[in-house]
């Protein structure tokens, strides 16, 4: 007989389940107290650098008024006529020319009429301008002119004047020589074919011999600065030896500073009657136009409040994104990309790199209120005579950041 077995006992399975997580214990108090936990909260202060301005919104309306193209087009217009008129007649009480027989050894310049339309700093039209413009395209070098060149400006000693300006409390000026060119003399003889509709019917076949400058003739800018030069290093300022475009008055207590750029001037100093009486001497030498407190210049719109000056170029970047074809294109965050590195290999060649200069000087002159892009725009400056596709798609990033902070400017406070 075998013997019984012992019954089979099944050992416990482990169990699935996770063991308990041990218990918590609070965290000790840490003895530091935020100014958040003790109620303590601090006003929010503009910088004295980039800061946000509040866009008007007649600047995001597109332009709808036309400039004519060509003389007869203009003369349709009632306002372009009396325009024509009026221009045609202080070039002619100004004896900028005296018609003349042609001279068989003198080849004369060719004349158009150029027609611009004047807007305030919101867009607004101000008024409609016409000039008559040389062909200055048409000269010849050591024949017809010898030295052209004329100073300018730079942005730099803008921003320092005025807020050299700002933290001494001073009035700033505004004011613009009407007809500017036509006050310098030549010491060439040029000789240019009589204007569109105004040919002299006694003497059809005469030419003019000009005694005056007019705007695009090559030796216009450099006659017109000597001639206000001369002026006004005649009544005791001096030429800041920095900057050939900013001229100083110092006498005694009293002090000038004068920034000439073409035919914008703009003038600051500690004595208001001063700065008057120096205006109206201005005033007697050559026709001027007084706007005022300093507001838009070059481009540039000045909002002043409580003494502090406020600076951005709104008009312009608005003109600069509609050229481009960006003004509703999406913003971009930042003014490059993170991981994008441009060479001068890479992509292919743009096929009119003409586009690609003319932007980028653009953006430049644009750093003149926005130091945040002076590292992008230097970037893609340095491949101006090899344009390539990324390099266009890196400036139309910028153009895109600008959109998005089409509001930014600086702020210049006491």
């Amino acid at each position: 007989m075998e013997p019984a077995q012992a019954p089979l006992v099944l050992a416990p399975l482990a169990s699935t389940d996770p063991a308990p997580p041990p218990p918590i214990e609070p965290a000790p108090a840490h003895p530091m107290r935020t100014r958040l936990l003790d109620g303590i909260f601090q006003p929010k202060n503009r910088t004295k650098g980039t800061v946000r301005y509040q866009v008007p919104r007649a600047f995001l309306t597109v332009i709808d008024d036309v400039e004519p193209t060509c003389f007869s087009q203009a003369s349709k217009h009632p306002a372009w006529h009396t325009e024509i008129s009026e221009e045609s007649n202080a070039l002619l009480q100004n004896q900028t020319w005296s018609l003349v027989p042609p001279f068989p050894t003198h080849t004369p310049v060719g004349c158009k009429w150029v027609f611009r339309i004047k807007r305030h700093f919101d867009g607004i039209v101000e008024h409609y301008k016409a000039y008559l413009v040389a062909k200055g395209f048409h000269q010849r070098p050591d024949i017809d002119y010898f030295e052209t060149f004329s100073p300018i400006v730079k942005p730099a000693t803008i921003r320092n004047v005025l807020s050299l300006a700002v933290s001494r409390w001073w009035s700033l000026r505004q004011l613009d020589v009407k007809n500017a060119f036509l006050h310098g003399f030549f010491q060439e003889d040029v000789y240019m074919v009589q204007p569109l509709g105004f040919v002299n019917l006694s003497h059809p076949t005469h030419v003019c011999k000009l005694h005056k400058s007019l705007y695009s003739l090559k030796q216009a800018p450099r006659a017109w600065f000597n001639c206000i030069s001369t002026f006004i290093l005649s009544i005791s300022f001096s030429r800041s030896l920095v900057d050939s475009s900013l001229f100083i008055f110092q006498q005694g207590s009293h002090t000038i500073f004068l920034l000439m750029y073409v035919d914008d001037i703009v003038i600051t100093g500690n004595d208001s009657s001063l700065l008057q009486n120096f205006i109206s001497l201005l005033s007697c030498q050559f026709d001027m136009k007084n706007f005022g407190p300093f507001s838009y210049f070059l481009g540039l719109q000045v909002v002043s409040h409580d003494g502090a000056l406020h600076l951005n170029q709104l008009k312009y970047v608005l003109d600069l994104l509609h050229k481009s074809n960006l003004l509703h294109a999406k913003p971009a965050s930042t003014p490059l990309a993170a991981k994008s590195v441009l060479t001068t290999s890479d992509g292919d060649l743009l096929t009119s790199p003409t586009e690609y200069r003319e932007l980028v000087g653009s953006l430049q002159y644009f750093t003149l209120t926005r130091p945040d892009i002076s590292f992008a725009v230097n970037t893609v400056a340095q491949f101006m005579s090899s344009s390539r596709f990324p390099h266009m798609v890196a400036l139309k990033r910028i153009l895109r950041y600008v959109k998005g902070t089409i509001d930014f400017g600086l702020h210049f406070t006491p």
